[in-house]
């Protein structure tokens, strides 16, 4: 059974039976037939995936382990606000006139400011300060910005990420407002995991932990019978995940140089609706 199956089990059956409703409370998102969207919730969610022991790529339903991938190279590698430079339509709710989703993700981590050593934006700095003096406690990311969020299309979910040397591994924190358990639980941690992996490889360290807190993790309303019946079901063993070793410059990876083997998943749910 893949650890990434258990956390998620372990999640999901925590908020059905320990959660809060916002059922009548005021709440932001609406389905497509223009009625509230609302959520059974948990306050302060952590879980914890050693990346030297095992990918953590969920098996009661596929993850779409390379779309996934593919955000985080246009949000990180890329730093692209820009639809046209992603190869999914995740966005395409979000999308504005300018083919942008504003001043977000990509565009907050492109920003350049001055050091003493030098400009840099927010990638460029972690990787900066991990060859240099990876044992400083202030290597950190945030593109909650508070002073741009009018100018987003979407506030970002997963805001920040606090990097942290351990002997010769590298970790994180990967700090996320607000998470739809069904459709992004393990869509961010596979994307997480796989860009924790990238910069260890980049740095000269090996992957260690992530930790991924999440202020408020959530099964939408029309989404608690589909849950219910994965949780039910007999996860798969974990996946092997590959990646070129042979990259040596983080701006040098692409789509191609990762791979999953053996990966086995339960059947499709289904069109899963989605809350806007």
């Amino acid at each position: 059974m893949s650890y990434a199956d258990n956390v998620f089990i372990a999640n999901c059956k925590d908020i059905l039976e320990n959660g809060f409703s916002t059922e009548n409370e005021k709440v932001r998102p609406k389905w497509e037939d223009g009625t509230f969207a609302y959520t059974i919730k948990k306050f302060g969610v952590i879980n914890r995936y050693d990346l030297s022991k095992e990918f953590p790529l969920l098996t009661l339903r596929y993850t779409n382990w390379k779309a996934a991938i593919d955000e985080i190279l246009w949000i990180w590698q890329k730093k692209s606000n820009k639809i046209e430079d992603l190869n999914s339509h995740i966005w395409d709710e979000w999308v504005g006139e300018d083919g942008t989703i504003g001043k977000a993700y990509g565009y907050q981590l492109a920003q350049k400011h001055k050091y003493a050593e030098g400009w840099f934006d927010q990638v460029d700095r972690v990787i900066f300060d991990l060859k240099n003096n990876p044992y400083s406690r202030r290597i950190m990311t945030n593109i909650y910005t508070f002073s741009d969020l009018s100018e987003m299309n979407l506030y970002p979910c997963a805001y920040s990420m606090t990097f942290n040397v351990t002997g010769n591994k590298l970790n994180a924190i990967l700090n996320q407002r607000s998470q739809d358990t069904l459709m992004a639980n393990n869509w961010n941690v596979v994307q997480y995991s796989v860009l924790l992996m990238m910069i260890a490889q980049v740095t000269g360290f090996e992957p260690g932990e992530l930790v991924h807190v999440i202020s408020d993790m959530h099964i939408y309303d029309r989404h608690i019978p589909i849950v219910k019946k994965i949780i039910e079901r007999e996860p798969f063993p974990a996946p092997k995940f590959k990646m070129n070793k042979d990259v040596k410059d983080f701006y040098d990876f692409t789509i191609d140089d990762f791979e999953v083997e053996d990966y086995k998943y339960g059947e499709s749910v289904g069109k899963i609706p989605i809350a806007i």
